[in-house]
């Protein structure tokens, strides 16, 4: 970019900034949602495995992502090539030293920086259905390598120009023709329902499912140890969601308000939802349901907010905080040990804004006015998150069952009754705890009969 281009741009370029710091928070906050609702002798490690993502995929995204989810030389539309653009190259500065402009018109490297974010946190989403029982080193393998078969080909698929996009070449111009070369019924997927949600939402469950249930899975009454903890992170993912739904109208624009006003209310609303579900089912509300509707809300919108009127966003909202709250309960129904509701909240609460976007989207619906034509956007929605479901399912099921194979998923049982914080991390999350943490149970013992005898 010429450093007047650049000056045109400016305003567009200092909201991406903001917006991808906002989404780099979100990260660090999930980790306080989830640390808070674990057990205790767990906090640290869930905290670990969103602070080890955050590490390891920042570094591949640099590497290959980039590549691999926007480059130009697309494999079927499944994935790009990652050696096309590896380290970045050709995708900073030109020949000139000058900066690239991508396709918003703001330099190209603010692109890159904000979806780098996105992929984080996707990957960290999926620890939440892992607590108390998985070892940290397998963890970040499947990390690295479920970012680069998963993450990195649906990001192609759908914002990439491939598979699951409106491009000429995609599945919905396939299905209902193109127009002017590209999709007549284009998908939507606002800031990452497929992308984001339901792909890790449904790695959860395929990991739940592979892996199995911890020692004191419907034995024990699973608590939170830190309920204000929980509520600081869905706060700070509420507040850190205005990147990553306003960031993905990639300027500073009505799109951009609109987004933002969107997030807003459905998340009012789902929060809402959950707790009217809460009242009429248990006969009281809680504040992890407040926060789990909060997080409800702002999963069921991120496809949908461009693209609603806030009305039907409330609408999409209230009805995603109530199927949140009773999809949280299927883990119960199914027995899988989904510990922290991955699955209840991310994939139940994506599928349903992902095609409820195409009953409610303003004046396109098959429930706003889009006639036939609104029949045929619901029918796009459904088969993009049907082939989002599919494609993760496999995908993660044969990493999850090599590495099982390989090396191992679970810490032994002994390790998770004494806490997994102090067996894997040598810590304990308080500092009341932090001689007892660090102890293993045989030395507990130990301890106690030696202060028995100098008694």
């Amino acid at each position: 970019m010429t450093p007047e281009e650049m000056v045109t741009a400016s305003g567009d370029s200092a909201w991406m900034l903001m917006s991808a710091a906002l989404v780099l928070l979100m990260t660090p906050a999930l980790a306080l949602f989830y640390g808070g609702m674990s057990r205790q002798k767990s906090a640290i490690n869930m905290m670990m495995m969103s602070f080890g993502t955050l590490g390891l995929v920042g570094v591949i995204y640099v590497l290959w992502g980039w590549s691999m989810s926007y480059g130009n030389e697309s494999f079927a539309g499944w994935f790009s090539n990652p050696f096309e653009f590896f380290g970045l190259r050709d995708s900073v500065t030109d020949a000139d030293g000058n900066y690239i402009a991508g396709s918003s018109g703001y330099a190209n490297v603010i692109d890159i920086g904000f979806q780098l974010t996105f992929a984080v946190i996707t990957v960290a989403i999926i620890s939440g259905s892992l607590a108390n029982r998985v070892k940290f080193s397998t963890w970040m393998v499947f990390a690295g390598i479920w970012v680069t078969l998963a993450y990195f080909p649906l990001a192609h698929m759908v914002w990439g120009g491939g598979l699951l996009s409106g491009s000429e070449d995609g599945l919905a111009a396939k299905m209902f023709g193109t127009t002017d070369g590209e999709a007549t019924i284009a998908p939507i997927d606002f800031a990452g329902g497929t992308v984001v949600h339901i792909n890790a939402g449904m790695a959860a469950l395929i990991l739940a499912l592979i892996i199995g249930r911890s020692r004191s899975f419907m034995k024990e009454e699973a608590r939170p140890h830190n309920l204000p903890l929980v509520m600081l992170g869905a706060a700070l993912l509420w507040f850190g969601w205005f990147g990553f739904n306003g960031g993905s109208a990639f300027g500073a624009n009505g799109d951009a308000g609109l987004a933002w006003l969107n997030t807003t209310v459905a998340t009012c609303a789902a929060m809402l939802g959950w707790l009217t579900v809460e009242q009429l089912r248990d006969k009281h509300v809680t504040s992890l349901g407040a926060a789990s509707g909060v997080v409800a809300g702002l999963v069921a919108i991120t496809p949908a907010a461009g693209n609603l009127t806030p009305v039907t966003a409330i609408i999409l909202g209230a009805i995603g905080g109530a199927l949140s709250a009773v999809g949280v309960g299927l883990k119960y129904r199914f027995k899988f040990d989904d510990s922290l509701d991955v699955v209840g909240v991310h994939l139940v609460a994506g599928l349903w804004g992902t095609i409820g976007v195409g009953l409610l989207a303003t004046d396109d619906g098959l429930l706003t006015g889009g006639g036939g034509d609104g029949f045929k956007l619901f029918v796009v929605q459904i088969v993009i998150a049907v082939v989002a479901l599919v494609y993760t399912a496999i995908v993660t099921a044969v990493i999850a069952v090599i590495l099982k194979k390989v090396m191992g998923w679970r810490i032994s049982g002994d390790e998770e009754v004494t806490g997994i914080d102090s067996v894997l991390h040598a810590e304990s999350a308080y500092s009341g705890d932090s001689h007892m943490g660090n102890l293993t149970a045989l030395e507990v013992e130990q301890d106690a009969a030696g202060a028995s005898t100098k008694g």
